[in-house]
């Protein structure tokens, strides 16, 4: 059978190659909708199958994939669509911050309600901490109160290599990071990602709010020090104009799998974060556990961290 013309999606599919082809599928359509492809409508279900010449069940993991990293948004019975951007303000801190250390230096008492505590595996949350979709997962929501009064609801998901010795924790009066530390994992760092979102009914219900009331959404990846590699996969020029101290550089045009730790996360940063984007999603399809800087160097130094040169000088993000 003749081969598609390079032109044709399809022809954008390796069939032999080991990375599957839902990823695949996933990474091209991404990159469709970063040129601007999708802006008269997202193409539904039965049009990419053919597109692609690919299964159903192919791009319905491909279409789940985008959904889970927020390109696209479905629903029962409703054809795939571009998600809308939200303002986000994206913070890589220098420390984690407690919200329970936060409450109690206010002089109000932190108290919470254990509504889940179990280990369990999710299709959606595994891949966003660079782990395989049916890895077994800690799943921890409080419901956060302070002199007892609902303040947050906080649902905590970790690798159950981590996170099984938590599970005989009483979570009613204690904090997090501080039992994690006690297992012998100090959390000191990671990226934390903010949203004004509009609770479900349910959540409002729990957080005794009148519909309809808008919250804000913390989304925090958290990291132990020296756990993860930074890796920088802007240009030489960028990377010669500033970087973070402790990062580590490699181009994106060079990067490959074999080059980075397998022994370690990696963590990918370029200027915005719509290349290391790229680079975090090829990395994971190889099997790299790695995570994407949002908001990449300029939301870096935004947040005041510092920024240099070779040479130890300050920096800036060129």
């Amino acid at each position: 059978m003749p081969k598609a013309p390079p032109s044709l999606p399809a022809a954008r599919l390796d069939r032999d190659a080991s990375t599957p082809l839902w990823r695949q599928l996933a990474a091209d359509l991404r990159d469709r909708s970063d040129a601007g492809e999708f802006t008269g409508g997202f193409p539904g279900e039965l049009a990419l199958g053919v597109q692609y010449s690919v299964s159903r069940h192919t791009v319905r993991e491909a279409l789940r994939q985008l959904r889970a990293d927020g390109v696209i948004s479905t629903g029962r019975g409703r054809r795939p669509r571009l998600a809308a951007p939200d303002p986000v303000i994206a913070q890589p801190t220098g420390m984690a911050y407690s919200l329970f250390s936060s409450v109690e230096a206010c002089g109000l008492v932190q108290t919470s309600v254990v509504r889940v505590l179990t280990v369990r595996a999710d299709g959606v949350i595994a891949p966003r901490l660079g782990l395989e979709e049916s890895t077994p997962l800690v799943h921890l929501e409080r419901l956060r109160l302070a002199d007892g009064r609902p303040l947050a609801l906080d649902r905590v998901w970790l690798p159950a290599s981590i996170g099984e010795p938590l599970l005989d924790v009483d979570f009613r009066r204690t904090s997090l990071y501080e039992e994690l530390a006690r297992t012998g994992i100090p959390v000191t760092g990671g990226q934390e990602t903010v949203r004004a979102v509009v609770p479900s009914r349910a959540e409002h219900d729990a957080l005794g709010l009148r519909p309809p009331s808008a919250v804000f959404s913390v989304d925090a990846e958290l990291l132990e020090r020296g756990e993860a590699v930074l890796l920088d996969v802007r240009e030489p020029q960028e990377w010669a104009a500033g970087h973070a101290p402790q990062a580590e550089h490699l181009p994106l045009g060079l990067l490959t799998p074999e080059a980075v730790p397998r022994d370690r996360p990696v963590v990918a940063v370029c200027r915005s974060g719509n290349r290391s984007g790229k680079a975090a999603d090829a990395l994971a399809a190889a099997g790299v556990r790695v995570h994407n800087l949002t908001g990449g160097m300029q939301a870096w130094a935004q947040a005041g961290l510092p920024v240099v040169t070779d040479d130890g000088k300050p920096g800036a993000v060129a």
